[in-house]
């Protein structure tokens, strides 16, 4: 299993990746960053990679161990991740005063650079108190909207996504055995979900104007079948003047106007 760690400055990613280290049996792995701007996470070389092909070829001859990265540095480098079934992607986010407060305290000793995986901070020297809040919107912005290696598309394709308002590291320790992020059902869903999934997409076949219903028939966990709610066969859809409710509706509304 991999786990994929993105989301905005200090929202507590290295927070996450530390505690699935330390308490799930997690293994970190870094990869480099694209262009020479950006900051690389500091670890072993043993676990450091070149590329994102090198990286998948060894999560997949280790596919029953546990890793956990924190460098996926754009889109380009997620589609090839997502193409492994044992792939999960977690954003991590946090109010943004919160993040502030958090940045800055990590300033002060000058770990400030590890908290933001894109672009190097050039608030000052580690003597000053950090960025005011307008800098550090700015820096935020800059993180996620960065058109060539911006986040928030990132956090948009997040299976899993943490709010970390947790105001200390035990706070969150306990959100994290509570969400149990190494669960591998997150990774294939069993059979209730299978198919439950299944009839919400029938359902998003169905023109009704009232209300949307999908159902899937199965039996002894074969499909059998799938349908939605509509009008029936060879008959005008309900949002072309099928539905006879629609069409009184429609009439009353034009009655109201005349």
């Amino acid at each position: 299993m991999l786990i994929g760690l993105c989301g905005s400055i200090s929202a507590g990613k290295q927070s996450v990746a530390t505690y699935l280290v330390e308490r799930q049996g997690f293994s970190r792995l870094c990869l480099a960053p694209p262009a020479p701007t950006l900051a690389r996470s500091v670890l072993s070389e043993q676990q450091c990679f070149d590329t994102v092909e090198s990286l998948v070829d060894h999560i997949t001859k280790r596919w029953q161990q546990r890793w956990v990265t924190t460098d996926i540095w754009n889109e380009d480098i997620l589609e090839k991740l997502l193409r492994r079934p044992s792939f999960l992607l977690v954003s991590v986010d946090a109010p943004l005063t919160l993040r502030w407060q958090r940045y800055r305290s990590r300033y002060k000793n000058g770990s400030h650079r590890k908290t933001c995986n894109l672009h190097i901070c050039r608030c000052g020297s580690a003597e000053q108190p950090g960025p005011s809040l307008d800098e550090f919107v700015q820096m935020n912005d800059d993180h996620l909207y960065h058109h060539l290696s911006g986040s928030a598309q990132l956090i948009d394709r997040a299976e899993v996504r943490l709010v970390n308002r947790s105001l200390d590291l035990d706070q969150l320790h306990q959100t994290l055995d509570e969400l149990d992020l190494p669960n591998e059902q997150r990774l294939r869903p069993d059979w209730d979900q299978y198919f439950m999934q299944l009839a919400s997409l029938a359902a998003q076949r169905s023109n009704c104007m009232k209300r949307r219903v999908g159902s899937v028939l199965v039996r002894e966990k074969r499909v059998i079948s799938t349908g939605y709610n509509g009008t029936p066969r060879n008959l005008k859809n309900c949002n072309e003047g099928g539905c006879q409710w629609l069409v009184e509706v429609l009439r009353n509304i034009a009655a109201d106007y005349m």
